[in-house]
């Protein structure tokens, strides 16, 4: 769609003289439909003071969830994983908060970090509940949870779900810093398949899209080895 078609019937918010305009005609349109816009009004009020109701809400669990989170995150980088995920003397564990918080921001991040303390502990189903609760637009920790996932399945010899889910992790906004290392296990994960073409063929990728990569060599490494088992 153009930025005209975007901009269409909007040109008044730019212009002063354009917006009295659209301002003298909705007064007139009110004069002309008073008993509709006094019930419209109303339902509009309701409707706002609702929004911003639940808005104050989130935001105030938000802030409530981001103070518990301290504890068990800190806890899951000294890999206190128990401790992380239950929690201890008065701090909720990681699966309480994303429990009880996961309509926010910080709640929602507990479900990440659930998920993958869940996967070090070895609990690959819970561990890919969790992580598939998370979801963020942000440009790393999205595609590192579809990793995550991916491990998991692996972990469980759900290949072709492992592949699905590096291949996600490929996909998702891709980057010189982490793409490299998803293709390497995508790579990986075909070759567990016996899918070696596909397999050459994220390697080829890797070392031609990400030449500066320190996953290059391995790349070089594993794609030798199969073309030279295929000769």
């Amino acid at each position: 769609m153009s930025n005209k078609d975007t901009d269409s019937g909007l040109d008044f918010l730019e212009s002063p003289e354009g917006l009295a305009g659209e301002l003298t005609k909705f007064e007139k349109s009110i004069e002309k439909n008073r008993n509709i816009f006094v019930i419209a009004g109303g339902a509009i009020v309701v409707a706002l003071a609702g929004w911003f109701g639940y808005h104050y809400y989130v935001s105030s669990q938000d802030e409530q969830a981001q103070a518990a989170l301290y504890a068990p995150v800190f806890a899951f980088e000294t890999d206190s994983l128990n401790k992380a995920l239950k929690g201890s003397a008065g701090n909720p564990g990681l699966t309480n908060i994303a429990d009880e918080y996961g309509a926010t921001p910080a709640g929602n991040l507990a479900q990440f970090y659930s998920g993958a303390a869940l996967l070090k502990q070895g609990k690959f189903d819970e561990a890919i509940e969790h992580l598939k609760s998370f979801s963020s637009s942000d440009l790393l920790v999205q595609a590192r949870a579809y990793s995550l996932i991916g491990d998991a399945y692996m972990e469980k010899n759900s290949v072709e779900d492992a592949i699905s889910y590096y291949q996600k992790a490929v996909d998702y906004k891709p980057n010189a810093y982490f793409t490299p290392s998803y293709m390497i296990k995508l790579g990986v994960a075909y070759e567990k398949a016996k899918k070696n073409t596909e397999a050459i063929e994220v390697y080829s990728q890797l070392i031609e899209k990400y030449p500066q990569s320190s996953e290059v060599l391995n790349a070089k490494k594993f794609k030798g080895f199969l073309e030279s088992a295929a000769e």
